[in-house]
């Protein structure tokens, strides 16, 4: 399985602190309708490190279950290395097609146990392994050296890199550097939605999309672009949705943005974020209805 074009990342929305399994799956059904190449479910905007091994074998079954023939990554990420063999060895059993595994942590992390987590979790796994970096998040940053040699493991299949320069010539010599460090049939997809069009300009084979999980043809919009050879096309789309990359910079990301959008346009119910997360103020909310009315998110 090559790891290549859109992964759509969905929420996983709550209702009354249980999983809202029909929004859920109506998110994933929205997303495969669309036509994305991958959904991957339990991914930070999954919220899959507030849930419990149940919860998650729960939505691993349901993301299969309502994906059509659109392959489904499943997040595994967890504390412990005996928990991460677990819930991959449940997401295989639930039919994931790949998984996608974050070194989250609460000490931090030295760069041979960071390999050493893929290196016990590869050798259990009979699907492709997404490597998943997002410093931001786990507080763990995964230097190029560690890309290289964790690459080389078995069912390594993609790498999903933070963010990278809005210059393209940056851009291109960071995806430059890091295709010099991978074998070619590992895959390398961008991250951070609003650097998406000038990463996979710049040579990435994959988008890893927030809004991908809740607005599939938006996003496709600058993945089909790219992939017709269009790059002034995807760039005016991204252009188009700078309100929103203006959005979740000013909430600290797209978390709860996103859970905004999806409860304002009615596909989750209100307060749809595991506690103690809380969703966007009244202000936050009020500019989330701006701009849905006036960039055209509802569709």
């Amino acid at each position: 399985m090559m790891l290549t074009g859109l992964s759509a990342f969905p929420l996983t929305p709550l209702a009354e602190d249980r999983i809202d399994e029909a929004a859920f799956a109506g998110l994933v059904e929205r997303a495969a309708m669309a036509g994305v190449d991958s959904i991957t479910a339990l991914g930070s905007t999954g919220s899959y490190m507030y849930l419990d091994r149940e919860e998650r074998r729960r939505i691993v079954f349901l993301a299969v279950a309502n994906a059509a023939q659109i392959p489904v990554v499943a997040g595994i990420g967890a504390l412990r290395t005996s928990q991460v063999l677990a819930l991959a060895d449940d997401a295989q059993a639930a039919g994931a097609s790949a998984v996608l595994l974050a070194p989250v942590t609460y000490q931090a992390l030295t760069d041979d146990e960071a390999y050493s987590l893929f290196a016990d979790v590869t050798a259990e796994l009979s699907v492709p392994l997404v490597v998943y970096d997002n410093p931001g998040t786990t507080r763990v940053d995964l230097s190029d050296d560690l890309y290289a040699s964790i690459a080389q493991l078995p069912h390594v299949a993609s790498i999903k890199i933070p963010g990278i320069p809005a210059d393209p010539l940056l851009a291109a010599a960071r995806v430059q550097a890091i295709r010099a460090r991978v074998p070619a049939a590992v895959s390398i997809g961008i991250s951070g939605d609003a650097s998406a069009a000038t990463g996979l300009i710049a040579g990435c084979d994959a988008w890893y999309s927030v809004i991908g999980g809740l607005l599939p043809e938006r996003a496709l919009r600058i993945t089909r672009a790219v992939r017709a050879g269009d790059d002034a096309a995807a760039m005016a789309e991204s252009v188009s949705l700078q309100p929103l990359w203006a959005l979740f910079d000013d909430y600290g990301g797209s978390y709860r943005v996103i859970a905004a959008i999806a409860e304002h346009l009615g596909l989750v119910a209100p307060d749809c974020l595991p506690r103690p997360v809380h969703g966007l103020d009244a202000v936050g909310r009020a500019r989330v209805a701006h701009l849905v009315s006036t960039s055209g998110l509802n569709t």
